[in-house]
This record gives structure tokens, sequence and C-alpha cells, in this order.
């Protein structure tokens, strides 16, 4: 039986870490799904969750075969627990917070893969971003030049993040659970 690897993509502020979180939450009782935390060369700073690497590490753990998928974005090491493959292969629905740049090279590790890319209007990202503090203006401004070029793909199925939180959660859990093989939804009633 094959699982699905479900990518979670979307700019930075459009409440990525905020949906995986609530989702995590509300299937806590379905052993169909996992929710991997990804490797960063960044502390943890609270917002986001993720396990910590020093940069000066990620080669060698790349070496190593620590990761099923790994990028660097933003000055940033990323990274997949090789975990995630045979979470996959054993059936399951592993979601993971994924950089738009990560996404040709999780499609070639994971065929099995949906893309829900999380979105939120300009005005909502500008204000998040500048909330958390970590950019300055012009960082920002690029920032939303990138997350106006859509993601693409027949895999991709969109959740807009920029209104009530919990029609956001409630979207983000059906697009989650729609991945689900069916012999897994037969079993799961």
């Amino acid at each position: 039986m094959t699982g699905r690897f479900v990518a979670v993509v979307g700019p930075s502020g459009a409440g990525k870490d905020t949906l995986i979180a609530a989702a995590r939450s509300r299937l806590a009782g379905d052993d169909r799904v996992v929710f991997v935390r990804r490797v960063v060369s960044r502390a943890d700073g609270g917002n986001e969750d993720h396990d910590t690497l020093d940069a000066a590490c990620f080669p060698a753990a790349i070496a190593a075969g620590a990761f099923a998928l790994h990028w660097g974005a933003h000055g940033l090491f990323y990274g997949i627990p090789a975990r995630a493959v045979a979470d996959v292969a054993a059936g399951r629905i592993v979601v993971a917070n994924l950089s738009r740049g990560a996404l040709d090279r999780a499609r070639a590790v994971f065929p099995a893969l949906t893309v829900v890319a999380v979105t939120c209007p300009t005005a909502v990202l500008r204000a998040r971003l500048a909330a958390r503090g970590r950019e300055d203006s012009d960082a920002i401004e690029r920032r939303l030049a990138a997350a106006a070029v859509p993601v693409r793909g027949d895999d991709v199925v969109a959740v807009d993040n920029g209104g009530r939180l919990d029609d956001a959660v409630d979207a983000f859990v059906a697009a989650i659970l729609a991945t689900a093989p069916a012999e897994t939804v037969a079993g799961a009633q």
C-alpha cells in the first residue's frame, strides 16, 4: 500500500505552521496521518514548529542520508527527515511544510504527492510579515513579489487562510484527508 506526501507550501506569513498545528490537533487520533517536523538551520523562535540543526552540520547530515528531501532558501538550510519515505511506503499521509522551490524535487522523491498551497490576500500577508519583525520593508516587499507567483500543477489544492481561521483549518484538514488512499478510508470507517 502506498500513502501520500502532502507538501504544504505558501509564502512566509500565510499561516502554514498555524494550519499544520491545528490539523495536527484535530487529527491526533488518526494513525493514517503523520506530521513531519522539518529540520532548519535557524533556532526556533517560537513561530514555527521545526527541529534545529546548525548550518555547519547540514552537509554531513545530507551525506549520511538523514533527509528524504533537502533544500536551501533565504540563506537557510531545510530538510525533511528520511523516515518520511518509509511512512509513505507504509500507506500513511505524510504532511510537511515545504518551500515552493523544493516542489520539483519533492515530486521526484514522492510520486504520490499533493501540494496544499496556503494563500492569503497581500494586505494580510504584509501585516503578518511586518508584525513578525524578522525582515525590513525591502525584504518584505521581495517576499510579497514572490508570493504573487501562483503555485501551479495538477496536484495543487489551494487553501485560503486570509479569513476566519476555523474555515481555513476545515479546508486544510479536508484537503489532507482527501488524499487518503481508498483502502485506508474504508478501513477507518
